[in-house]
């Protein structure tokens, strides 16, 4: 302690053997220090002299913040502490030492702890990446398309007076460029069904080409199954129709595992979907066709939501939803009046219906479009504590696993990094006892460096 006080106050140590007082930009001032005759340490004075407590809580040895040896001081009492926040860890250090400026010191020691780190992992948050180009490109609806589950939900078996419900479950299409919504309802998830709401979809709202979904174990197999017949009918020799359709196949692309927010355009309607079902029938059962008549007017809400607010222009009262690309305006508008008796002459012609479409596109380019410029989450990338390290190859990380503590967290070392269009890292391959898994960078939690 002495050699420390030397190297840190050499000064404010020559003031007091000389008997003069410190110098008044001292950082020492206002601790009213005085140097101990038994073991020659500076302490301080402090205004505590008529209370019960021990020599060295009244008087504790002063000492900077800036030395190896403090740093390993608090991380002895942090541990003796048994790894004490630090509130505790400063409380106790004052029972015998003053530090200069603690806080900064103790709160890098904690956050280089590796116990305190396991129950509290500090996850990664990398910057919002750029919208892709199916997002920001005017293509037909539902050409590029998302699809997700909801539920389950409870449905009436059958009609009478039977109470045995079953599980339905809520399939989800949205379009990635408009943000349509299109519902089926399902009884399970098995691929054979979804492949069955697939065909559902494809005949009334046209071919999908690219098709987005997380690594759910229905849509794994149906990916699997409509390889296996793309490859048959490529293989066989049909015809040129057979042919013509074997070439259209769609293109199935699967999100990073366990990355809902990777999927966020289908989530939120997800939602909504929710929100809609349990603020009109509750905890009500409702047979299929029932529930079926529901989700279809949830569909027609949903289609007809703003995409955007009203324009400046007083006169546009009609804002732009997704049912504009769909059939030319929102579901829920009012039917027009009967034109079966018009004369011809006075009908718009084709061309006119065609202009709408393209009007609509390019207030699609100049309203909505236009607001997704700005990044609403992840200003920066950084970490929830100030100094998380950054992600390299052979960094070792903690998965995080949902439903699971902290502690029970698997144990892994990033083999490879998976940067986007623009740089940013948002999905690494880390190498576990269990094999290699690809997570996205909010499920991995990279452990402090050791000095």
């Amino acid at each position: 302690m002495r050699l420390i006080q030397e190297v840190a106050f050499n000064d404010e140590l020559a003031c007091l053997k000389q008997n003069k007082p410190i110098n008044k930009k001292s950082r020492l001032l206002c601790l009213n220090i005085f140097l101990d005759k038994n073991d020659n340490l500076i302490r301080a004075g402090g205004r505590l002299q008529n209370s019960s407590l021990t020599y060295d809580v009244k008087h504790p040895i002063v000492l900077p913040n800036d030395h190896h040896l403090i740093k390993a001081l608090v991380k002895h009492v942090h541990i003796e502490q048994l790894h004490a926040g630090v509130q505790g860890t400063l409380a106790a250090l004052r029972q015998n030492f003053w530090i200069i400026s603690p806080r900064s010191v103790v709160r890098k020691i904690l956050h280089q702890c590796l116990q305190c780190f396991k129950v509290k992992p500090s996850v990664m948050y990398p910057i919002m990446g750029n919208l892709p180009k199916s997002r920001v490109e005017p293509t037909r609806p539902f050409s590029i398309s998302g699809v997700d589950y909801a539920g389950p939900i409870y449905i009436k078996e059958c009609r009478g007076r039977s109470k045995r419900t079953v599980k339905a479950y809520i399939c989800v299409f949205v379009c990635f460029s408009t943000k349509a919504v299109h519902l089926e309802l399902v009884g399970d998830l098995t691929t054979q069904t979804f492949l069955n709401a697939l065909k559902r979809f494809i005949s009334r709202r046209g071919h999908v080409y690219h098709l987005y979904s997380d690594n759910a174990t229905n849509f794994v197999g149906a990916n699997r199954e409509l390889l296996e017949l793309r490859t048959f009918l490529k293989s066989a020799s049909f015809s040129q129709i057979t042919e013509n359709l074997a070439n259209k196949g769609i293109s199935w692309h699967f999100i990073p595992p366990r990355s809902p927010h990777m999927g966020g355009i289908w989530e939120i309607n997800v939602k909504s979907i929710k929100g809609h079902l349990k603020r009109t029938i509750g905890e009500v059962v409702l047979s299929y066709e029932e529930l079926y008549t529901l989700l279809t007017r949830i569909e027609a809400v949903l289609n007809s939501r703003p995409l955007c607010p009203l324009s400046n222009d007083p006169n546009d009262l009609n804002p732009i939803t997704p049912g504009h690309f769909l059939i030319g305006e929102p579901l829920t508008s009012i039917s027009e009046r009967d034109l079966t008796t018009t004369r011809i002459n006075r009908l718009t012609q084709w061309q006119r219906v065609e202009q709408m479409r393209q009007h609509f596109w390019h207030r699609w380019q100049r309203e909505y479009l236009v607001q997704n410029i700005n990044r609403s989450k992840q200003l920066r990338g950084s970490g929830s504590r100030p100094s998380t390290p950054a992600l390299e190859v052979g960094s070792m990380v903690i998965l995080v696993e949902d439903n699971t503590p902290p502690l029970q967290w698997k144990l892994g070392r990033i083999v490879e990094l998976h940067p986007g269009s623009d740089g940013v890292v948002r999905v690494v391959s880390v190498k576990t006892v269990k094999g290699i898994f690809k997570r996205a960078t909010r499920k991995v939690c990279v452990l402090p460096a050791n000095e």
